[in-house]
């Protein structure tokens, strides 16, 4: 296992879009990198669809 994230990604990322089946594929994608959940997820609703956010550490950082 690398200390770096593949593809010189950050080690920080904070993931938001809609909440359907791509998000969820993106944070899954995220965490077979290697990435691991930073907190609970957020969720808000612009008038039209749930945004919804999920921040990812590296997971060599400490948190």
């Amino acid at each position: 296992m690398t200390d770096q994230p593949p593809n010189g990604l950050p080690r920080y990322r904070l993931l938001t879009g809609p909440d359907d089946a791509k998000f969820c594929h993106r944070v899954s994608e995220a965490l077979e990198l290697g990435y691991r959940l930073h907190g609970s997820p957020a969720a808000t609703f612009d008038g039209g669809q749930v945004i919804v956010a999920q921040a990812l550490l590296w997971r060599g950082e400490q948190g």
